[in-house]
């Protein structure tokens, strides 16, 4: 039996997704269309689009001291969204997090995108500031996905998060929701942190997308962990090509992730960036490979700073 029932009517299909950035502010969007470009000869089943709210950096003043103030530096990922999806007719998945916002700029997130007919959504709740220990949430904002879920369903049902009943309800959302293999860095142990996903399923989600991973045993595991808890939904894998010597440090303590020994000694007898990006691709067609053995209908590329990376390993699968 596969480990995850693939899309109705698409049994024996291997299927791709992909995740992109929006442009940084003020660069405009070329970039971020020639890697759509790319990506769409492979016909993804979705293009899903990050969010980054306001942040706090700390500017140098001419006495010295530093002032921190908030600047958001990824605006627009609804208008991205709906710029891909009228540009090249690929569906795409907003990310809506709790991070640096409100409820009140959440609740007009979800309606521009009915009125742009964008239903698709992946629910967060963000990473905490850099400055931060633990995650904060922004005053009038959510503290957790489930508090976010909860909105939305809300939304879905036709009120507003006041309880003002909407006058024209329009299309309802549907959902996904992150998970970690390897344990979310702030839950206090595996069973907790099934226990919270097992809750987003309850309430709604669909499916779930898994943070990176460079072991596909963390990630067998972790689903058949999530089955015999009663999780149902599709668990669809995250992975993401290296391609620089410096991820061999920053990667795990970023994304709290381990590196296999075998990977990590290979990459540390490479010489030069191109040869972690050659082997990069190497270990990562592997494990696509090695999913599709075990009955993986679909992968999802986490493709920042790794286009051409993605783009030779989705040529070597379909």
């Amino acid at each position: 039996m596969s480990i995850n029932q693939p899309t109705p009517g698409t049994a024996g299909r291997r299927h791709l997704s992909f995740e992109v950035l929006p442009p940084l502010k003020g660069n405009g969007t070329d970039a971020l269309y020639h890697t759509i470009d790319i990506l769409k000869e492979f016909d993804p089943l979705h293009i899903n689009i990050t969010t980054h709210h306001s942040e706090y950096v700390y500017t140098q003043l001419p006495n010295g001291l530093l002032e921190r103030h908030r600047v958001r530096r990824r605006p627009g990922t609804i208008a991205i969204a709906a710029a891909i999806q009228r540009k090249f007719g690929i569906p795409v998945i907003p990310h809506i997090i709790c991070s640096g916002t409100t409820v009140e700029a959440t609740e007009y997130e979800l309606l521009d995108l009915q009125f742009l007919g964008i239903n698709r959504l992946l629910l967060l709740r963000g990473d905490k500031a850099a400055d931060e220990k633990m995650f904060t949430p922004t005053a009038g904002g959510h503290s957790h996905t489930t508090d976010l879920i909860a909105q939305v369903n809300r939304f879905n049902e036709g009120y507003f998060a006041d309880g003002t009943p909407i006058r024209q309800p329009g299309e309802p959302f549907t959902f996904g929701v992150a998970c970690y293999p390897e344990k979310h860095e702030e839950a206090p142990n595996m069973e907790q942190d099934m226990a919270h996903l097992k809750t987003k399923q309850d309430m709604g989600a669909q499916y779930a997308i898994t943070q990176m991973f460079f072991d596909n045993q963390h990630y067998y595991d972790f689903v058949e962990r999530a089955r015999q808890m009663g999780i149902t939904i599709p668990i669809i894998p995250g992975i993401k090509p290296l391609t620089k010597r410096s991820q061999l440090t920053i990667v795990p303590k970023t994304f709290h992730c381990d590196l296999p020994e075998e990977f990590a000694s290979q990459m540390l007898r490479c010489k030069s960036d191109d040869d972690v990006r050659l082997l990069g691709i190497e270990w990562a067609t592997e494990q696509c490979r090695d999913l599709y053995n075990h009955g993986v209908p679909r992968i999802h590329f986490y493709t920042m700073g790794a286009v051409e990376s993605v783009r030779t390993i989705a040529n070597r699968l379909l």
